[in-house]
């Protein structure tokens, strides 16, 4: 795998603001030069929207491994079809959710094996790590109250499985310090993405 573009991806909890901060980054990116592709995991290709709709407006019980591999199929379509062709003619691939989603949440909040699920997802991923990750983290209590009454299936799960998604997500950060990036999310917008252009300006 020849990898000349540059792989960011974007996590946290529903409510977070990761979508927003996204958006903006890749506005900074633009505005620099760079050829810059925006997609999001999972519903990153037109097959992938179909699972999207599944995984998040399902209505009925979702098995926990049967979740976990719709998640999978979804990101082998998506790595094949859209982020490595990207990166392979250099483009700037900024990713809403990747890995770490799946083990925070189908892992660290579902209780599935995490070295089983990293060892699932270097196969459809084809072993593509992001270069770096941020973690917009925010309270479980203000993340709800930013998505609102309207909720998806996973939205919809009670809070203490929110709770373990966060955790997990700091788990994370502190098992891979070096691609994963913490922003306290609480803050004005704009200062959230002060603080995201710094990461990446010191990167770049």
């Amino acid at each position: 795998m020849i990898k000349k573009g540059l792989f960011i991806t974007f996590e946290g909890a529903d409510g977070s603001g990761k979508s927003t901060q996204l958006k903006m980054a890749a506005d900074y990116f633009k505005a620099k030069g760079f050829d810059v592709v925006c997609t999001r995991d999972p519903g990153g290709t037109a097959l992938g929207s179909k699972i999207r709709e599944i995984l998040l407006h399902h209505d009925g019980k979702i098995a926990t491994y049967c979740e976990l591999f719709l998640y999978l199929a979804d990101r082998a379509q998506h790595i094949e079809e859209k982020i490595l062709p990207a990166l392979e003619e250099g483009k700037t691939v900024l990713c809403d959710r990747y890995v770490d989603s799946t083990l925070a949440y189908q892992g660290y909040a579902r209780g599935l094996d995490k070295e089983q699920i990293m060892k699932l997802n270097d196969i459809v991923a084809k072993s593509l790590m992001p270069d770096i990750t941020f973690v917009f983290d925010v309270s479980t209590e203000i993340a709800e109250k930013r998505i609102g009454k309207t909720k998806d299936r996973l939205e919809s799960e009670a809070a203490d499985f929110h709770r373990a998604v966060r955790s997990g997500f700091l788990n994370l950060a502190q098992e891979y310090p070096d691609r994963i990036k913490v922003i306290d999310a609480s803050q004005d917008i704009n200062k959230v993405h002060y603080d995201t252009k710094e990461i990446l300006d010191n990167y770049l």
